[in-house]
């Protein structure tokens, strides 16, 4: 197949290279120095499970250089599902089938109302991976994908999906409930990314501390009322069994300090952001959630304007 890879940070870079490295044809969009250095050596990947070196793939900056292809995996950060989803257009043929493997709930709808005849799957990731220099990504743990359709009905696309990402060694799973699956990583996104950058914390630093813990059970409270009033259900031991998930992670830092620490913009608007939207439309409170997006905001404006003044 040929397959396009919106976004070629850790997420995107790691996926696709797994699926390059088993002999797919891969087109990877990127920008600035990454894309330079992407065109000059490749994409590396260094990883416990074995180290890649991406060479056979085009490297390019936009859409109109890719052409057509057969599955784009979309992998932008929230604030530029617009922009990315409007610029599709050139990849797109009749059958091309659109996976967004990105943080918070409401990017697949986003890139539906752009591209309603086309199949879009809403997915999660688990790894633990980063950009550790412009063409080289550093995996450190994790490396698996849910996803599945909207409607919750495994049609033929998403079987061959699983099928391809399977072969190329990527654990996978589609699930009939992605909706709960995507709520369920917001309970962790919202909380252990916005105290991660308020705190300038590690997540084992964050389950260690009796008061950082708490206030993470706090946040994740408002995220199951959030949640509730889109139809899904996140039962109270969820929060819990999340506490205990991260205990296992170790000193793990988010993906939002590690955008935080290198001066980019971060996606607090995904996290905390909507969940204070929807509990204010229905007339109920986000205390916790609204401190963080007003903290976060002023935290991401005046750490990009210190990087832009060094």
């Amino acid at each position: 197949m040929r397959i396009a890879v919106i976004g070629t940070g850790a997420v995107g870079g790691y996926f696709g290279a797994k699926l390059a490295a088993a002999g797919h044809d891969l087109v990877f969009i990127a920008r600035g120095k990454h894309l330079e250095a992407l065109q000059a050596a490749g994409l590396r990947i260094l990883s416990p499970n074995g180290d890649l070196h991406i060479q056979k793939a085009d490297f390019v900056a936009g859409a109109t250089q890719a052409g057509l292809v057969d599955l784009i995996l979309f992998c932008v950060k929230s604030y530029d599902t617009q922009a990315a989803a409007e610029s599709l257009g050139p990849l797109l043929a009749e059958s091309t089938t659109i996976l967004s493997l990105q943080n918070g709930v409401d990017n697949p709808q986003k890139i539906a109302a752009v591209w309603r005849d086309h199949r879009i799957y809403p997915g999660v990731v688990y790894i633990g991976a980063e950009i550790s220099s412009p063409g080289v990504i550093r995996h450190s743990s994790g490396g698996k994908i849910v996803f599945g359709a909207a409607d919750g009905q495994a049609d033929e696309s998403a079987l061959r999906i699983e099928q391809l990402l399977s072969e190329a060694g990527i654990a996978c799973q589609l699930s009939g409930k992605i909706h709960e699956v995507q709520w369920s990583k917001l309970l962790w996104n919202a909380s252990f990314c916005a105290i991660s950058c308020l705190a300038q914390a590690d997540v084992k630093q964050i389950v260690d501390s009796a008061p950082l813990t708490r206030l993470a059970l706090d946040c994740m409270t408002e995220v199951q009322c959030a949640a509730q009033l889109r139809g899904v259900t996140l039962p109270r031991t969820w929060c819990d069994q999340t506490i205990e998930f991260s205990r296992g992670l170790g000193a793990f830092k988010p993906s939002m300090l590690q955008d935080l620490e290198a001066g980019k913009r971060l996606e607090y608007e995904a996290f905390n952001g909507m969940v204070v939207q929807l509990l204010q439309g229905a007339g109920k409170a986000a205390p916790i959630n609204r401190a963080f997006h007003s903290l976060l905001q002023h935290l991401d404006r005046r750490s990009r304007e210190s990087k832009n003044t060094t």
